[in-house]
């Protein structure tokens, strides 16, 4: 691949990219451009009603970018860090 159809296909993401940052509605592909998950596993978590999503003709899928974000952030696992804080908090109020 020629350094030039390099920089064109670069060109091409940055496009994609800087598009999905201003949208709200999201199809599947910007999804899957989104989260970095597969296509089918997308359709696979819509149909057994995994992942928030909308379909208001019937047949195309949409979702709302804030809900997806917010699914992705669901099941957080603090760290190790805010485990021994946690701790030291039970204790203290332990003690009182």
């Amino acid at each position: 691949m020629s350094e030039m159809q390099q920089l064109i296909e670069r060109m091409d993401r940055v496009e994609k990219l800087t598009l999905l940052a201003a949208k709200n509605v999201l199809q599947l592909d910007d999804v899957v451009l989104l989260t970095g998950l597969s296509k089918s596993w997308l359709y696979k978590a819509t149909s057994a009603g995994q992942i928030p999503h909308y379909k208001p003709n019937g047949k195309t899928i949409y979702f709302d970018r804030a809900e997806i974000e917010a699914w992705l952030k669901q099941n957080r696992i603090g760290s190790v860090d805010e485990a021994g804080q946690n701790a030291a908090d039970y204790l203290v109020r332990k003690k009182k």
